[in-house]
């Protein structure tokens, strides 16, 4: 039985998840062969009254693994030089290490069982964050192995929309075509996009359940 005090909390929101939104930008569309460059997370968090906010940004530049494909084509599309010794990267075990280490403060902090991930076309990004802890052979990996929430179907459901620029601008929000595909403002976008979804299902009285279902 869920109590109705608990309906403004995340772990009871989402069965015990803990959702971090991810973006990653990469040197191709190989989570195996790839190079991982850069990754941004927004961790989330409740008010009193139940509605979803932004909490925590973390964002990393990062190296790209040993025998790393750099794919010219995916370089020339989000503009990033691997070589370039002004972008700080550092390597993806200190990236996950503490993205990680983060994410299960935040999940004790907030009640929550498993981390899930939340993105924009979430298997891609999925895809490269669980091959790169594999490389890296960090343990206790806090999220789910294949579950995901996924905006673009989220959005295409409530929306109508499925391309993050449109959906974010459809959803009343601004966006920025000059700063896209930067994991650090596509992810703060995604991240302010599953909120609005998230809130304004609340609004339209979609959240809590009627004391119907929730006291079976």
């Amino acid at each position: 039985m869920t109590k109705k005090s608990d309906f403004n909390t995340l772990s009871s929101r989402f069965r015990g998840f803990y959702p971090v939104v991810i973006d990653i930008e990469t040197a191709g569309f190989n989570a195996q062969t790839d190079a991982l460059l850069e990754i941004a997370t927004v961790t989330l968090k409740m008010d009193e009254g139940g509605w979803l906010q932004l909490d925590e940004t973390l964002h990393f530049h990062i190296e790209p693994f040993e025998g790393a494909n750099l794919q010219p084509e995916a370089l020339a599309f989000n503009g990033i030089d691997p070589n370039n010794p002004l972008r700080g990267a550092i390597s993806e075990y200190d990236v996950l290490h503490f993205i990680f280490k983060t994410v299960h403060s935040g999940m004790k902090n907030y009640g929550c069982n498993r981390a899930i991930i939340v993105a924009h076309n979430a298997n891609f990004d999925h895809g490269f964050l669980m091959a790169a802890a594999e490389r890296t052979s960090l343990k206790h990996n806090p999220f789910h192995p294949f579950s995901t929430f996924d905006t673009a179907t989220l959005s295409g459901l409530v929306l109508g929309q499925t391309v993050l620029a449109k959906a974010c601008t459809t959803a009343g929000m601004t966006f920025d075509s000059n700063q896209a595909h930067s994991a650090l403002y596509d992810t703060k976008q995604t991240a302010l996009l599953f909120c609005e979804l998230v809130n304004r299902w609340k609004r339209l009285g979609g959240w809590p359940l009627s004391l119907g279902n929730v006291y079976k």
